[in-house]
């Protein structure tokens, strides 16, 4: 039986922020069959309770990407050990 994916995502502490506005988590999700990647912010609000801010980008096809963005995924793919 293979893992179903659908309509379901992770997020994960983000350990290498680059700026105070870099995302404190990042992962993927998927809606209705189609991948998204989601950015969370721990924020506070007006009365004092945490809360998180998300941002889904929608996933692109490598083709359809900067030549930049294609060599950082290429060379993220090549830190994969399988």
């Amino acid at each position: 039986m293979s893992y179903d994916n659908k309509d379901s995502g992770a997020l994960f502490k983000n350990d290498q922020k680059s700026a105070d506005n870099s995302p404190d988590y990042k992962g993927r999700i998927n809606v209705g069959g189609k991948d998204y990647w989601l950015a969370a912010w721990i924020k506070t609000a007006k009365d004092g309770r945490k809360y998180m801010s998300l941002a889904p980008t929608e996933m692109k096809p490598l083709e359809a990407q900067p030549k930049a963005e294609k060599q950082n995924i290429r060379d993220m793919r090549d830190d994969i050990p399988f």
